[in-house]
């Protein structure tokens, strides 16, 4: 293998740059939202900065897909379909046993239940890549 075949291409540099810019922010709202005395129009504008790096983020996936072959396409779509029931299955759960028990918002909220959309995700990825390689 040469070196070239270890090291992202020009590409991936860009989202590699979002993908750490979107994280450090949504880490750094988090900090910040969390200390006494912030007014609420300053915490509302900190709740946002995370969106805009996702957004251009997420624009750029976009692009890309539209660049892919019809099977890895196809691997994105399958792995879409994956992921989106499974998220739906798990708000409709964890919306039910709201109702039945007491579940604790430090263990369950909205900031602790994203990451898990990202595994349904990859989840899906392998499975379609399984599938078609």
């Amino acid at each position: 293998m040469t070196a070239n075949e270890h090291s992202f291409g020009r590409g991936e540099w860009p989202a590699l740059a979002l993908c750490v810019l979107w994280v450090g922010s949504y880490f750094g709202a988090r900090m910040v939202l969390e200390m006494e005395g912030l007014g609420t129009a300053l915490r509302v504008a900190v709740a946002l900065v995370p969106l805009l790096p996702f957004a251009a983020l997420l624009w750029m996936v976009i692009a890309g897909l539209r660049s892919m072959d019809e099977l890895e396409r196809r691997i994105q779509l399958e792995a879409l379909a994956v992921a989106y029931p499974l998220a739906i299955l798990l708000l409709m759960l964890l919306g039910l046993l709201q109702l039945a028990v007491d579940l604790s918002p430090d263990d369950w909220s909205y900031r602790h239940l994203w990451p898990f959309l990202f595994v349904f995700y990859f989840l899906g990825v392998a499975r379609a890549r399984a599938r078609y390689t």
